[in-house]
């Protein structure tokens, strides 16, 4: 059986509001050079996924469309303006009828075949909504949507009981560069540990022993 192809959508915040929880992760580095580096590695890394069609970036920051456009990815400006979930359900609109999901953007360490090994997952079983919970549990990382069937996205504070009192089904695989979202400085270092994509590796390798303070 041929593989259907995903298309995915990545909301970024401006990066002048974005990550405000990282500000002073990495002394002597620019919030926003930060931020601009943790959407940039998520998007390569969704790019580079083998079974990942499309990526559509909703953002209406210019230097992150310039950077998601150089990875490949579409842009779409933020037309709903009206948070995370309404980004969300833009992209998702503008995806087409296949299969599709909604990943943050602050996924710095992740590997492409872990995408692509909760995508494959999320295409076993029934045809539904999954999702995956970040590391801590109570966040979300990756809402999938099979053909025909509207994301509704719940992201935000305890998404993950959200997602599942929606409906959505719960993918659990051993995927640690998939559920290791970055919103503090622990969850940085923690990312670090993990091996972080090129653009925030430069960034973080100019801390004291490659680690944030």
């Amino acid at each position: 059986m041929s593989q259907p192809r995903w298309a995915v959508v990545v909301p970024v915040k401006p990066l002048s509001a974005a990550k405000s929880r990282l500000r002073g992760a990495l002394p002597g580095v620019p919030h926003e050079e930060l931020a601009l580096a943790l959407a940039a590695d998520t998007v390569a890394a969704v790019r580079a996924c083998p079974v990942v069609a499309d990526v559509l970036v909703v953002t209406d920051d210019a230097r992150v469309a310039a950077v998601a456009r150089e990875s490949g990815a579409r842009t779409l400006p933020d037309l709903p303006a009206a948070g995370l979930n309404a980004a969300f359900r833009h992209g998702a609109a503008a995806a087409g009828g296949g299969w599709v999901a909604g990943l943050t953007a602050d996924l710095p360490a992740l590997r492409s075949a872990e995408l692509a090994a909760a995508l494959e997952a999320a295409q076993d079983g029934p045809a539904v909504r999954r999702y995956v919970a970040d590391a801590p549990g109570d966040g979300t990382v990756l809402l999938t949507a099979p053909p025909g069937t509207p994301l509704e996205p719940r992201f935000g504070v305890a998404s993950a009981a959200a997602h599942a009192a929606s409906g959505a089904l719960p993918l659990t695989g051993d995927w640690p560069t998939l559920r290791r979202d970055v919103d503090t400085p622990a969850d940085l270092a923690a990312a670090v540990r993990l091996g972080l994509g090129p653009r925030t590796a430069v960034l973080a390798a100019g801390c004291a022993a490659g680690t944030p303070g």
